[in-house]
């Protein structure tokens, strides 16, 4: 892909979202999430192959059902109220459809099925931008239209996808599903505390983005695709193997990493809001993502793959990226846990 067509799809992606970030009326929004997904598409199907073209096919379609559902459930708020304003989704079908339309558009439980195949037929890069960027415009949508939802759809929105996510993770393989998965287990602590405590999501979602920023950079820089590719990375950088084990890690959400203070502070609000049971069953379903994200720990920097020949060090290659994105996401991802006291100010 030449670099002028690289310049003209990462800046469409930008526009839409700042497009949608900044609307007040629903069809601008809407306008803003096409040009989101009409960008994207053509990144997804970059390789040629049919697993490419598969997955930007399924993301095509279930980004335009999702799309359909937005503008019809905008204009039935539109024929009820007489407004086409954001804030104002006073109807009660329209708030239901628009927040099943953007939990599909996420890949939130049980409208999922659609994540882990399309992160598993594209490049780590592109799956790098749908795990994050793409999430940034629906997830603003929730936020300005927040007084509206349900917080019972919203909880149990995001409790059946922490469950799904921990389950459906259990027994991949691949690296992209994983990241997928763990995707899904992220949006669901967000969904699940969006209405309670609204700053508790935002900065679980910054969190999110750098976490998963750095984990990506580790797994481009080392094209690790299966597990059994992490067995290698040693050989890449012993200290990027050690720092990577830290990171999964911290994404599991142990003590005293960067990822616990985000689901510390969700089971926190849970808790004082009285769902307490709803905490309960999160943090348990906590324990599933763990396991996957503690495998990749063991096979990254505890084990040696099976070789009886001379192993061709890669730390004699030179790194085809920038490693100070990665550096700085990863530092950010297991250190800034100390800095809770000044952020909660």
């Amino acid at each position: 892909m030449s670099p002028t067509v690289i310049l003209i799809i990462l800046s469409s992606l930008a526009t839409g979202t700042i497009i949608t970030m900044t609307s007040h009326h629903w069809l601008f929004a809407w306008v803003g999430l096409e040009m989101n997904t009409l960008a994207i598409i053509p990144t997804i199907a970059t390789l040629h192959n049919p697993r490419s073209t598969e997955a930007a096919t399924k993301y095509f379609l279930t980004q335009a059902a999702a799309s359909a559902m937005i503008l019809f459930s905008s204009m039935t708020n539109a024929w009820q109220t007489g407004t086409w304003d954001i804030m104002d989704l006073s109807s009660t079908p329209s708030h239901i459809l628009l927040t099943l339309a953007l939990a599909m558009k996420l890949g939130l439980a049980p409208m999922h099925f659609w994540l882990p195949e399309v992160l598993q037929g594209t490049t780590l890069f592109t799956a790098l931008i749908v795990s994050t960027w793409q999430k940034l415009a629906p997830l603003a949508l929730i936020y300005l239209t927040l007084t509206n939802l349900s917080t019972t759809i919203l909880i149990t929105l995001g409790l059946l996808s922490t469950i799904v996510a921990g389950w459906g993770g259990l027994n991949q393989t691949q690296t992209r599903k994983i990241m997928a998965y763990s995707s899904i287990a992220h949006l669901g602590w967000m969904f699940s505390i969006a209405s309670i405590l609204t700053n508790v999501m935002i900065l679980n979602l910054t969190f999110y983005l750098i976490m998963t920023t750095a984990l990506f950079c580790f797994l481009i820089l080392a094209q690790s695709k299966t597990i059994q590719d992490t067995m290698m990375i040693w050989t890449l950088s012993p200290t990027m193997t050690s720092t990577m084990m830290i990171l999964l890690l911290s994404l599991g959400g142990l003590p005293p990493l960067t990822g616990f203070m985000p689901k510390w502070l969700i089971l926190d609000g849970l808790i004082t809001q009285n769902f307490a049971p709803v905490a309960i069953v999160m943090a348990m379903a906590t324990l599933l993502s763990l396991f996957f994200y503690v495998r990749l720990t063991y096979t990254t920097a505890l084990t040696l793959s099976p070789n009886m020949l001379q192993t061709k060090f890669k730390w004699r290659l030179k790194p085809n990226m920038l490693s100070s994105l990665m550096m700085t996401s990863s530092s950010l991802s297991i250190f800034f846990l100390p800095m809770m006291p000044l952020i909660l100010l």
